[in-house]
């Protein structure tokens, strides 16, 4: 479900419907998180993932849905050539994929991909802060 979810709001944004792709993303951080996306933007990278395992009880299965919600926002980021918003997500997006590939130590193509997409993106994006 949070596949196909995803893959529509990645057609948006490459329909150029950056503001549909924006709503869309907003109603699934409070659908599927209970929280708004700005309670997510609001936490440091280099805390993601302890605050939301130790303090607020999110279990994997929660940071990979969020992995996949910044992944998208970092799209959405790209698109919209916001380098500081799509470095920023790309970032958070990569720790959780590497937090959830160490932990479940499966090997997953698509999240391989999608983490390699984040490096690359990481690089292009901090070269023209």
């Amino acid at each position: 479900m949070l596949g196909d979810l995803i893959a529509g709001i990645l057609g948006l944004i490459k329909k150029e419907e950056f503001n549909q792709a924006s709503e869309q993303l907003g109603k699934i951080y409070y659908d599927m998180l209970k929280e708004d996306a700005a309670f997510f933007r609001n936490i440091p990278g280099n805390e993601l993932t302890k605050k939301l395992l130790h303090d607020h009880n999110y279990t994997n299965g929660h940071l990979e849905i969020l992995a996949e919600l910044f992944y998208a926002e970092s799209e959405l980021g790209f698109a919209q050539r916001n380098k500081t918003g799509c470095l920023e997500y790309s970032k958070k997006s990569l720790i959780l994929f590497e937090f959830i590939d160490a932990q479940q130590k499966t090997y997953t193509p698509d999240r391989i991909k999608k983490m390699e997409i984040l490096k690359d993106r990481i690089r292009d994006c901090s070269g023209y802060l």
